[in-house]
Protein backbone atom coordinates (compact mmCIF):
# COMPACT_ATOMS: atom_id res chain seq x y z
CA UNK A 1 0.00 0.00 0.00
CA UNK A 2 1.23 3.61 -0.25
CA UNK A 3 2.13 5.37 2.64
CA UNK A 4 -0.90 7.98 1.78
CA UNK A 5 -3.69 5.32 1.85
CA UNK A 6 -1.44 3.68 5.15
CA UNK A 7 -2.19 7.11 6.85
CA UNK A 8 -5.62 7.78 5.44
CA UNK A 9 -6.33 4.05 6.60
CA UNK A 10 -5.19 4.56 10.33
CA UNK A 11 -6.73 8.32 10.77
CA UNK A 12 -10.07 6.62 9.74
CA UNK A 13 -10.05 4.35 12.54
CA UNK A 14 -8.83 6.20 14.79
CA UNK A 15 -11.64 8.57 14.17
CA UNK A 16 -13.98 5.50 14.12
CA UNK A 17 -12.58 4.24 17.30
CA UNK A 18 -12.88 7.71 19.28
CA UNK A 19 -16.37 7.76 18.73
CA UNK A 20 -16.92 5.16 21.13
CA UNK A 21 -15.21 5.39 24.44
CA UNK A 22 -14.64 1.66 24.68
CA UNK A 23 -15.13 -1.46 22.82
CA UNK A 24 -18.07 -2.10 24.83
CA UNK A 25 -19.63 1.40 23.55
CA UNK A 26 -19.01 -0.30 20.12
CA UNK A 27 -20.63 -2.85 20.60
CA UNK A 28 -23.78 -1.39 21.99
CA UNK A 29 -23.37 1.33 19.14
CA UNK A 30 -23.95 -1.29 16.61
CA UNK A 31 -26.18 -3.51 18.46
CA UNK A 32 -28.82 -0.20 18.16
CA UNK A 33 -28.10 0.35 14.48
CA UNK A 34 -28.88 -3.22 14.09
CA UNK A 35 -32.22 -2.88 16.21
CA UNK A 36 -33.20 0.02 14.53
CA UNK A 37 -32.72 -1.66 10.84
CA UNK A 38 -34.66 -4.51 12.38
CA UNK A 39 -37.53 -2.37 13.13
CA UNK A 40 -37.45 -0.33 9.91
CA UNK A 41 -37.90 -3.81 7.69
CA UNK A 42 -40.47 -5.24 9.76
CA UNK A 43 -42.94 -1.65 9.21
CA UNK A 44 -41.85 -1.68 5.54
CA UNK A 45 -43.48 -5.61 6.16
CA UNK A 46 -46.65 -4.37 6.97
Amino acid sequence: MKPNAILAACLTLTLLVSGCATTAGAGKDIQSVGKAITKTSKDVQK
